[in-house]
């Protein structure tokens, strides 16, 4: 990789998919392990499909959003474009968003406790290794532009 390139990357401390995978792997192997299941099962379960469909849904919008923006949606490549639309528009998160209903809906599905105690953490990983420094990226290359996409539109919702 070029430093250039290297240089025009957002940054992030890992691939947040990881992040998410690997936090949801570490709660599931505890809760089969430790296995604590908190919920009543049916309502459980019917949570955690709508949150799942809806996760996904949501992060598939925004990254189809992202690919006709035509931008990229990795965070290990330069980003092109201040994406304003589709579910941009409501949050600037969309894709963390989705990730973490699917992340929840996979929870409540198998009702397991532990991947729901690690979702604060994961989630403070989130904002701090991979929201905020993608933010004073957005910031430094976008500027005004980014600025007021920011003051007008939340980061989660």
């Amino acid at each position: 990789m070029t430093e250039e390139k290297r240089s025009d990357s957002l940054g992030v401390i890992a691939f947040p998919p990881l992040i998410f995978g690997g936090t949801l792997a570490i709660g599931l192997i505890a809760h089969f392990l430790f296995p604590i299941r908190p919920f009543p099962v049916m309502p459980s379960r019917l949570v955690g499909a709508v949150l799942l469909v809806g996760g996904a849904a949501l992060a598939k919008w925004g990254e189809t959003t992202m690919r006709r923006a035509g931008t990229n949606v990795r965070p290990d490549q330069p980003t092109t474009a201040i994406v304003a639309d589709g579910p941009f528009r409501y949050t600037r998160n969309p894709l963390y968003l989705g990730t973490t209903g699917l992340y929840v809906g996979v929870s409540l599905l198998v009702d397991a406790l532990w991947p729901l105690v690690l979702l604060a953490p994961l989630l403070a990983i989130i904002e701090w290794g991979v929201i905020r420094r993608e933010e004073r990226y957005l910031d430094a290359k976008f500027g005004d532009a980014y600025r007021e996409y920011r003051s007008r539109v939340r980061r989660w919702l």
